[in-house]
Formats: structure tokens, C-alpha cells, sequence
């Protein structure tokens, strides 16, 4: 199969049906992402779906910097590297997703090895390639997985708690759902969002369940539940700053929510990663602003960084805007390096975070911002 028949299997099997919304028209000018003295020791990552492959796989290269991750539909860290055997685009979309859809018969070895991939990340730790994996073992994992799911099934989600456990992390500190019967999204309480059980666009479902919350909470513990109008600030800054390379995919705005308190106080930052055909080109701020984060973070001292991906061909060819858990920011082919902490990717993001828990002045950004409603 040619190589740009494959990787649009990876990003159609991450949708259902077609989707489009306008893209993000603002028209006001571009903001830089500010230095707000953020605590540089109390930062987590999440995702869902690609943004779940990414929020693994930044935790464990950068766990130095990181107290906790959430996996919302995806797998462990190099996933798609499970087998040094074939290739990790043939590997993502296959073992990585659901690997039994086309065949009767469905061993365990279809589905990612979390030995394997536990001492090849013990290994890339050694070689300095990532960080060292102790730093793992206090962090809180939230994993969750919708009994619906048939784009990333549970055994594939299964994999991403077993890695964490032969890493040596309690159990006590993964709190892994299960219950719920959801489809391929992130979870809300929201009437108004998908059906709980569906999988389509935006990918955003009610099943009267705070994802959001409950994934803070488990990384922060004793979070105030979300509570009233929103107070804090949603600006949108010049992603551009942080990467070099249109290889990247990445867009060249993002956004990030301010609660008001962290203007004067130091806060935490959690990075918040969409999943794909959910980046702004697609659903504006659908996902920035109806996934339930900034409600909680606003009450909570939280700032929630939401760095986009857009839809890029020919080169590179991400025509759904994934994040890229197997290679096509670095060409697709060896040495890959989208595991790693030189992953452009992952450097944009570490960049952000670094600007965040800077201690410099605040930039002026008076007429580049949204008032949270």
C-alpha cells in the first residue's frame, strides 16, 4: 500500500463520517503566549485519541517536568513502535487502534505488547533519549476507554494501564474507567453534545459524566468542582513562536485559558490535546471551550494550554490534523524520532510550557483576547 493511502487510513480511522465547520475566523490581532511564573512542578498533560497517543508519549519522554497524565482513548507511549518489525504507520493503524476488525481470530499478540514497550522505554531512558522513567512512579494516570469504542477498542486502551504497572507505578495511583458505554470522544454532561454511545464528529459525547473534572481531580486530588461563570481569560497567541517547520503540522495560533487569579498568583498548567478533525481549522473552538477543562480549571488555579494541530498535505500528510504518534513529522522514516524528546512536536510543547512557568513580565495582550462568557 502506498504511503499516502496509509496514513489516511490512520486519520480516517479516527472519524466515521465527514465533517467540516468554518475554521477560527478571528480577526483580532495574534498575541504572544505570556510568562505567568506558572509552577513549573505541578504540570500534566492529557488527550484524546491521537491527543491520547501524544499526552503518553510526552509523559514519559518528559516525565522530569510532568506530576500526571490523562489517556483518553489511546495507547502507550511509542504505541506504534510495538513492533521493530514493521513499520510504526502500519503498526498505528492496526495494533494501535483495532486490530481485530477484519479477522475472525484475535490473539492477544495482535494487541501492543506493554512488556516490550516498558523495556524499550527503560532503554531509550538509558540512552538519554527520553527521561529517566523513575520520574513516573509518583504521577496520577487517569486512562479511560467507552465500552462503544470501536476505533481505539479497550484492549488496546488495556495495554496503556499495563505499561504504566510494569513501570512500576501503584495501582492505587491509576485510576482507569472503564464503565461507560461512550464511543470514540471525550466524555461531557452536556445535553447538548453527541449521544453517549455514538462515534462522529465533533467527538465531543454526553454521557452525564465530567471527564474534565474527574481527570483533574484524580492528577491534582480535592479539586473545587466547576461552578458558575467563567472569570478567566481565553487567548488566543502565535503558536509559530514554538516550532520551526511546517513538517510539524502544527497551526499557527493556539489557545490558552487564564483564570483570572493567575494574572497575580503562580498556577498550575495542564496541556490539553485534541484529538484529530478537532483542532480550530475544523471545530473553531469547539474542543477548547466544550470539553469542560476551563470550567474546572478557573475555580482551581489551573491554566489549560491548548496547542493545535491543522490538517496539512501534501507534505506532511495529515489530512485530518492528528498529532503524530508514528512518524510523519520526521518523514516517515528512520531514524524515527516522534517517541523522543527532539519529536518537533513534543519540543513545541515543552516550549510553551517553559514560556508559562517563566517568571518574566506579562506581555500586553489586551486586544488579542476572548472574555470567557
Amino acid at each position: 500500500m502506498e504511503l499516502r493511502a496509509l496514513i489516511a487510513v490512520v486519520s480516517l480511522a479516527f472519524t466515521t463520517t465527514a465533517f467540516a465547520q468554518s475554521e477560527d475566523q478571528s480577526d483580532s490581532p495574534i498575541a504572544s503566549l505570556p510568562a505567568l511564573n506558572a509552577q513549573q512542578a505541578q504540570t500534566s498533560i492529557s488527550g484524546l485519541s491521537s491527543g491520547a497517543f501524544m499526552a503518553a508519549q510526552f509523559h514519559i519522554a518528559y516525565s522530569e517536568d510532568l506530576v500526571g497524565a490523562g489517556v483518553v482513548a489511546g495507547g502507550p507511549w511509542n504505541c506504534a513502535g510495538n513492533n521493530p518489525l514493521v513499520t510504526p504507520l502500519l503498526t498505528a493503524v492496526s495494533t494501535c487502534m483495532n486490530p481485530c476488525k477484519y479477522t475472525w481470530f484475535c490473539p492477544d499478540s495482535l494487541f501492543p505488547d506493554s512488556s516490550f514497550l516498558s523495556e524499550l522505554a527503560t532503554d531509550n531512558a538509558q540512552e538519554g533519549t527520553i527521561d529517566d522513567v523513575a520520574n513516573i512512579l509518583d504521577d496520577k494516570i487517569y486512562i479511560f476507554s467507552g465500552q462503544s469504542d470501536e476505533t481505539v477498542v479497550t484492549q488496546v486502551v488495556d495495554s496503556t494501564e499495563d505499561f504504566y504497572l510494569k513501570l512500576g507505578v501503584d495501582a492505587s495511583q491509576i485510576r482507569y474507567n472503564t464503565s461507560v458505554d461512550a464511543g470514540h470522544a471525550f466524555i461531557t454532561n452536556n445535553p447538548a453534545d453527541t449521544v453517549c454511545d455514538e462515534t462522529q464528529p465533533p467527538f465531543i459525547n454526553n454521557c452525564e459524566l465530567e471527564q474534565a473534572t474527574r481527570l483533574l481531580d484524580h492528577i491534582y486530588g480535592d479539586l473545587k468542582p466547576p461552578v458558575g461563570r467563567l472569570t478567566g481569560e481565553l487567548l488566543r497567541f502565535n503558536q509559530r513562536e514554538f516550532f520551526e517547520s511546517d513538517m510539524t503540522s502544527m497551526d499557527d495560533a493556539a489557545y490558552v485559558y487564564i483564570p483570572k487569579v493567575c494574572k497575580e498568583e503562580s498556577c498550575r498548567v495542564h496541556v490539553a490535546l485534541h484529538g484529530c478533525q478537532q483542532g480550530i481549522g475544523t471545530l473553531g473552538t469547539g474542543y477548547v471551550t466544550g470539553t469542560g477543562y476551563n470550567e474546572v480549571a478557573d475555580d482551581n488555579q489551573i491554566i489549560v494550554l491548548y496547542p493545535q494541530i491543522r490538517k496539512s498535505e501534501p507534505l506532511p500528510y495529515n489530512p485530518k490534523g492528528c498529532w503524530d504518534f508514528w512518524g510523519y513529522s520526521s518523514g516517515d522514516t528512520p531514524p524515527y524520532t516522534y517517541y523522543k524528546k527532539e519529536a518537533p512536536q513534543m519540543v513545541a510543547i515543552k516550549k510553551m510550557i517553559d514560556r508559562l512557568t517563566a517568571a518574566d513580565s506579562q506581555p500586553s495582550h489586551s486586544s488579542a483576547n476572548h472574555q470567557a462568557q
